[in-house]
């Protein structure tokens, strides 16, 4: 029997009271993560439960674990976007969704562990396709593939033949705006990186030109004859964001979707952009995820079809879930490349 409201412990090797899981309960360091037993999720209406085989590490996270604010929920809590696994049961009113099924999904919170419920809306099958997307793939996608995928086209609305400019370009988000670009018919790819073996790795991932983060203006307009960029992409707010703006052509599109830098905000006053006839446009996929879910899950069809298709591939680094302190220190030191993921219960 199960209680009013309450979906059925349908699982694979269920039911569960407990399983393993990262723990933020207090704001501080890497160090404050914890890997302890925690009480098992179960889904509501609308959610499936997944066992998780990887979770994605992503930049948000190590927000939320240090500063709390709009990045956390109340102490204590599981951090964790992003999963890829099998669905293990299915709360009441899911249709379209089968137990065992192999899924990535937006789980916003609860990805550092062995069990972690999703929407349904924002759980992605990965089967039924002619090209097989590994688990390790497919956990990088749902926050780097969705976004990169929105950047260009819903927010910074690219057209074939022209210029775009990202920063990180060796990063989760990065990697995958060169490679998606690429196939939808980007003119110009141009990057930018803090090293040059971050450069190098770069150059792999569809870029024409990638340059140093210090001088980057003057490579960027030799690059366009003068004539700047269409699309920037944006996640690190000032003093890069005002430099950004001074590199957009007529029409030209800045998309702001991260302030990593924390530095205080340089005010966009609107008449401006009449003299330069450029736009600034913002993008936050967890605010999108719960005022557009099928706008989400849209975007995640395409990106899934590049990924079959052979057009979108990840670069990854895999450490154990215990090891999530760990992940967060490398992201925070920016000496990886690509996507970090946590292996919970790998293939």
């Amino acid at each position: 029997m199960r209680g009013r409201g309450r979906a059925p412990r349908i699982g694979l090797k269920g039911p569960y009271t407990a399983m393993r899981a990262v723990v933020v309960s207090r704001h501080g360091g890497p160090e404050v993560l914890e890997t302890r037993e925690a009480p098992a999720p179960e889904p509501g209406r609308g959610q499936v439960l997944i066992r998780v085989a990887y979770a994605g590490v992503n930049f948000a996270e190590l927000m939320g674990r240090s500063r709390g604010g709009a990045y956390a929920r109340e102490l204590p809590y599981i951090p964790g976007y992003e999963v890829s696994g099998a669905i293990e049961a299915l709360g009441e009113g899911v249709d379209g969704l089968r137990v065992g099924q192999p899924v990535a999904a937006l789980s916003i919170f609860g990805g550092y562990a062995e069990l972690a419920v999703a929407q349904a809306a924002l759980t992605f099958p990965l089967d039924g396709r002619p090209r097989t997307i590994s688990l390790e793939q497919a956990a990088a996608f749902p926050t780097n593939g969705i976004t990169a995928y929105d950047l260009l086209t819903r927010a910074g609305r690219l057209t074939a033949g022209e210029r775009v400019l990202v920063h990180a370009a060796s990063g989760g988000v990065g990697s995958a705006v060169g490679q998606i670009a690429r196939a939808l018919g980007a003119g110009q790819i141009l990057g930018v990186a803090s090293t040059a073996e971050k450069a190098a790795a770069a150059k792999a991932f569809g870029y024409d030109a990638v340059f140093p983060t210090a001088t980057y203006e003057q490579g960027v307009m030799e690059a366009t004859g003068g004539k700047g960029v269409d699309i920037a992409l944006d996640p690190s707010g000032e003093p890069t964001r005002s430099r950004n703006r001074a590199l957009l052509a007529v029409f030209g599109r800045l998309v702001v979707f991260g302030n990593a830098s924390g530095a205080p905000e340089e005010p966009v006053i609107p008449s401006s952009l009449m003299g330069s006839n450029t736009s600034v446009v913002g993008y936050s996929i967890t605010a999108l995820t719960r005022t557009a879910p099928v706008r989400v899950a849209e975007s995640a069809k395409h990106v899934l079809d590049l990924m079959a298709d052979g057009k979108l591939t990840f670069t990854i680094d895999t450490l154990p879930l215990e090891d999530a302190a760990e992940a967060h220190r490398r992201i925070e030191a920016r000496t990886h490349v690509g996507k970090l993921l946590l292996a919970v219960r790998p293939e």
